[in-house]
């Protein structure tokens, strides 16, 4: 097999035409005994010195801040992404996710923002692409916590259309420096930040990165915004009226601007369903905890079925989140790993590799970012007329998770991409549709005694993957490349890949499992649990694309296939039970268990 060949098998996607649960993935189960200590490390940290400061946080405390972050730096946790050559400790980003995670358990979104940005899209800018004498100058402050870096994409004509940003920067006649007009808006850490990576257009057209220091001649930070929630972290404005910002203090190359931001988004996406996934569990402890409390009609309510019903259900989709969350990662890190550390341009191929799992990235933020959303909602629901009073500690989560859906580009841009991407690759032979197509017949047909474990799950997924990639491609042969602009088709198709591959992760998940316990039991109840409702959204979503792409008849042979295949993913499972079952299990552990 040539180099070529391989550098294809690591790439996202590919699970969607391979048979469903017969990879081998990176999940939790796979940690090594130094992501254990790493995760440790950073679960303990926001246990002892942030969960009992989330209400002196929410009053924009910068010190407060500034002081969490020169502790985080000092325990090494800053520059877990940084080369050591300027104090980082430049870890995999496994270690990174479980960090990210950790801060989310602490339970203030406000400073999970200040530590995300600090840590990802306002410095890896510098690492990926920085210079030398770049490198030198800023990283350390930023690693120490001696400063604060921010990122500045967003304008107030441009938010998902980054690309179209109006801010401009001109090179001055003497050739010593740039001249940057313009506004950026909603920028983390906007007021405290020391750094600021700020993307304008130069002469016009050239998309392109610069780093310009706070005091800059020209440069002016707006008043903090008066916002819904992230109370507790700074958010401004920023103003460039002819701000000379030196010629060094270009970030790459000219016209390079959307590789800087796409890479900073790209790991913003996935760290983000890390910070989700820990401010979940957070979330689920708090609520199991107001159940027991709570007495209603002589009983705890969390006796009450419909209570057990939605600590099932968040720790379900929890579950899940967490499982494609690692499995990605696992992914990007294998491909991270095939590179050379000692390469000039390694983190610039770094950056590439990470490129090739965007599809995974995007749905790592939009399933992490409405599982914490659905999470929130639920718990308040729970904690009844105390959630929505800000004593409590449901209210100011509840929040602080409605911009989780917007920032990192909102949950429809994410979808736009999973399934531009899944075009892109099928249209340069990277995935081959048909080829899967062509077994059709075979997996109708097929028994399902040839299957191990879970069968009828695997059965089933591998009948909606078939049912998915079949209306895939009827979509991209009635639409072609214009498929981009049906936005209510992309959506529904970008939620049917997100479900299979959420589906395949828990099973493959559960399969790898070494410890043979009680928690097999419930991991197969969850895998079940999930698996059902996923194919139900997955015949939904099928019948309305199928609708929009044949608007007066559909073939008769493919819809022959279409009711077959839907015949298989519909699984008569009582997940009721189930959720009894699960929520028992959780009830006895006390918080989220896995």
């Amino acid at each position: 097999m040539n180099i070529r060949n391989i550098i294809q098998l690591k790439t996202g996607g590919l699970w969607l035409v391979k048979p469903a649960a017969e990879e081998t993935i990176f999940c939790r189960e796979s940690f090594t005994e130094e992501h254990s200590e790493i995760k440790e490390l950073a679960f303990k940290f926001a246990e002892d010195k942030i969960l009992p400061k989330i209400k002196d946080i929410e009053k924009l405390d910068e010190k407060l801040s500034r002081s969490l972050l020169k502790e985080l730096a000092q325990l090494g946790l800053i520059g877990i992404d940084s080369p050591e050559t300027y104090g980082g400790t430049d870890l995999d980003k496994i270690s990174s996710c479980l960090v990210t995670e950790g801060i989310g358990w602490g339970g203030s979104s406000s400073f999970g923002c200040t530590f995300g940005v600090q840590t990802g899209i306002g410095s890896l800018g510098i690492v990926f692409f920085g210079t030398k004498e770049q490198k030198e100058r800023y990283l350390p402050k930023l690693i120490s916590g001696e400063w604060i870096a921010a990122y500045g994409l967003t304008e107030p004509s441009s938010g998902s259309d980054a690309l179209s940003a109006k801010t401009t920067a001109i090179l001055s006649e003497d050739g010593s420096h740039y001249i940057l007009n313009g506004e950026k808006q909603f920028i983390s850490n906007g007021g405290w930040a020391n750094l600021y990576t700020i993307l304008a257009q130069v002469d016009g057209s050239k998309f392109s990165g610069f780093l310009v220091e706070r005091g800059t001649e020209g440069f002016s930070i707006g008043p903090e915004e008066k916002k819904m929630g992230m109370k507790g972290s700074s958010t401004t404005s920023l103003k460039f009226t002819n701000a000379k910002v030196p010629v060094e203090n270009l970030l790459y190359e000219i016209g390079k601007g959307a590789t800087i931001a796409f890479n900073a988004l790209n790991i913003g996406r996935y760290k983000l369903g890390a910070a989700s996934v820990g401010g979940s569990k957070q979330a689920i402890k708090q609520a199991i905890k107001y159940a027991f409390e709570r007495k209603q009609f002589g009983q705890s309510i969390a006796k009450f079925d419909s209570i057990i019903a939605k600590i099932a259900d968040m720790t379900v989709k929890t579950y899940v989140a967490d499982t494609m969350l690692y499995r990605t990662v696992g992914m990007i890190q294998e491909a991270i790993d095939d590179l050379d550390k000692n390469d000039p341009k390694y983190y610039v191929k770094m950056g590439q590799a990470m490129e090739r799992f965007a599809i995974e990235a995007s749905m790592a933020k939009i399933y992490g970012s409405e599982t914490s959303s659905m999470v929130v909602d639920n718990c308040l629901q729970i904690f009844g007329g105390y959630g929505f009073i800000e004593e409590y500690p449901i209210a100011m989560a509840y929040r602080d998770d409605r911009i989780n859906q917007i920032w990192e580009g909102t949950n429809e841009i994410n979808r736009a991409i999973i399934t531009g991407y899944m075009m892109k690759k099928v249209l340069m032979e990277e995935i081959s549709l048909r080829d899967l197509l062509k077994d059709m017949n075979k997996l109708i047909s097929k028994k399902i005694d040839d299957y191990g474990d879970l069968t009828l799950e695997k059965h089933a997924i591998d009948a909606a993957k078939m049912l998915s990639v079949l209306i895939f491609q009827e979509a991209l042969c009635e639409f072609g490349q214009d498929l981009k602009h049906e936005q209510q088709l992309s959506e529904a198709l970008a939620d049917m890949f997100m479900y299979l591959f959420t589906s395949e992760s828990v099973i493959c998940r559960v399969q790898q499992k070494k410890i043979q316990d009680k928690s097999e039991q419930i991991t197969n109840s969850i895998v079940k649990i999930n698996v059902m409702e996923s194919m139900l959204e997955i015949s939904r979503l099928s019948r309305n694309c199928i609708n929009r792409i044949f608007t007066e008849s559909t073939p008769t042979e493919i819809s022959n296939h279409f009711q077959k295949l839907n015949e298989i993913i519909q699984l008569d499972t009582d997940v009721m039970s189930l959720k009894r079952n699960l929520a028992e299990y959780v009830y006895d552990k006390k918080c989220y268990p896995f």
